[in-house]
C-alpha cells in the first residue's frame, strides 16, 4: 500500500467512525517509514485528534519525517523547537534546524535571510528597542515607532494570507468564539506549529516592549480590513477568566489605505497607523480589575486594505496547546 493510500484510507476510516482502525493503519505505515504517514501521525499527536496529544512523541515522529526530506515537517520542527513544545525552548537548535532546511527549501532560505537582518541575542531576543512615546496615561498607551521593519511586516502578511477567515469574537456568556457584526474583518491566528522563527523573534520583541515574558502572549493574530470593515468599540478583556488579558499589543503591518485609525473612545485618542509601528496599552487597573477606559475601536477603512497584527498578553503564562475551556 502506498503512502497516499495509507493516509487516504485512514481518513476514510475516520469519516466512517472507525477511529481505532485509522490510527492503527497510520501507526503501521509510519513505523514502515512512509513520509506522509509520519507527517499525518505527527499532526495527530500535536492536535490531540484522533490520538491523544503527545508533543514529545510528535517531536520524535517529526524528526523521522524530516529525515525523509519532508519540507513541511522540517518547518514545523523548527517552530516547536523555538516555542518549546514537547521539549525546552532552544533558539539555537531551532536556528540550526532552519539553516539545515534552507539547504534544499527556498522558503526556509528566505526565512534565514530575514533573520540575518534582525539584531538578536543568542536567545532570539532583541538587542535593542525603539524609544517609546507615551500617548495616554489613563489608560496607558505607548507607541513604539518602527518596531517591525517593512520586510518583517511583509513576512507576517505573506505567511497568513491563505489562512484568513471571517474574524471572530469571544462570547462573554459562553466563552466560545463566534462571528459577530461588531467585528467585520478577516483574521487568522498563527498557531505554535506555524510560527516561523522570524515570527517567534517578533513575538519575543513584542514581549520585550510589553515588559512581559514571551510565554504570556497568546498566538499572534492577524487581521485584514477591506473598505467599510471595522471593529466597533470593545474591550479585549475576557469576563470571568482566571488569566486575564492584561495588555494588548497592536502592530500596523502596512500603509497605503485611508481610515482604519485605532480610537480610544473614553479619551478620544486616535492613533493613525504607520507601517511597523506598535502600540501597547493596558486593559486592567493596578488592582487587576477591568479598565473601562481601555474601550477602543478600529475605525472603518475608507479606501484600500488595512492589515494589523495583535498579540494579547495574559497575566500569567498561556498554553496555546491547551487553551482555557469556556
Amino acid at each position: 500500500m502506498s503512502t497516499f493510500d495509507s493516509v487516504g484510507q485512514a481518513n476514510a476510516l475516520l469519516a466512517s467512525g472507525n477511529r481505532p482502525r485509522a490510527i492503527a493503519l497510520i501507526e503501521q505505515a509510519a513505523a514502515a517509514g512512509e513520509p506522509d504517514a509520519l507527517f499525518t501521525l505527527a499532526i495527530w499527536l500535536m492536535s490531540g485528534d484522533p490520538t491523544p496529544r503527545d508533543l514529545p512523541r510528535a517531536r520524535g515522529v517529526l524528526r523521522r519525517c524530516v529525515a525523509t526530506g519532508h519540507r513541511d515537517a522540517a518547518m514545523i520542527e523548527v517552530a516547536l523547537a523555538a516555542t518549546g513544545a514537547g521539549a525546552p525552548t532552544d533558539w539555537q537548535h531551532a536556528l540550526a534546524l532552519l539553516r539545515q532546511a534552507a539547504r534544499t527549501d527556498p522558503v526556509a532560505a528566505s526565512h534565514v535571510a530575514l533573520l540575518t537582518e534582525m539584531t538578536l541575542r543568542e536567545t532570539g531576543d532583541p538587542v535593542s528597542l525603539p524609544q517609546d512615546e507615551l500617548l495616554s496615561a489613563a489608560p496607558q498607551v505607548r507607541r513604539y515607532p518602527a518596531l517591525l521593519s517593512p520586510a518583517e511586516c511583509a513576512h507576517i502578511i505573506e505567511w497568513t494570507e491563505g489562512l484568513l477567515q471571517p474574524a471572530v469574537v469571544i462570547d462573554p456568556q459562553t466563552g466560545r468564539t463566534m462571528v459577530h457584526p461588531i467585528r467585520t474583518s478577516d483574521g487568522a491566528v498563527i498557531s505554535p506549529a506555524r510560527e516561523t522563527l522570524a515570527i517567534h523573534a517578533i513575538n519575543r520583541r513584542i514581549a520585550a516592549v510589553s515588559a512581559t515574558q514571551p510565554q504570556q502572549g497568546e498566538p499572534l493574530a492577524v487581521l485584514r480590513y477591506a473598505p467599510g470593515q471595522q471593529y466597533r468599540p470593545h474591550l479585549d478583556t475576557i469576563t470571568g477568566t482566571a488569566n486575564q488579558r492584561v495588555l494588548t499589543v497592536l502592530v500596523y503591518l502596512n500603509e497605503g489605505y485611508s481610515g482604519g485609525e485605532t480610537m480610544f473612545t473614553a479619551t478620544g485618542l486616535k492613533v493613525s497607523p504607520r507601517i511597523g509601528d506598535a502600540i501597547v496599552f493596558s486593559n486592567v487597573l493596578p488592582d487587576g480589575r477591568i479598565d473601562q477606559r481601555a474601550i477602543h475601536a478600529g475605525l472603518p477603512v475608507t479606501h484600500g486594505i488595512k492589515r494589523l497584527a495583535t498579540r494579547w498578553i495574559r497575566a500569567r503564562a498561556y498554553d496555546p496547546w491547551n487553551p482555557p475551556r469556556p
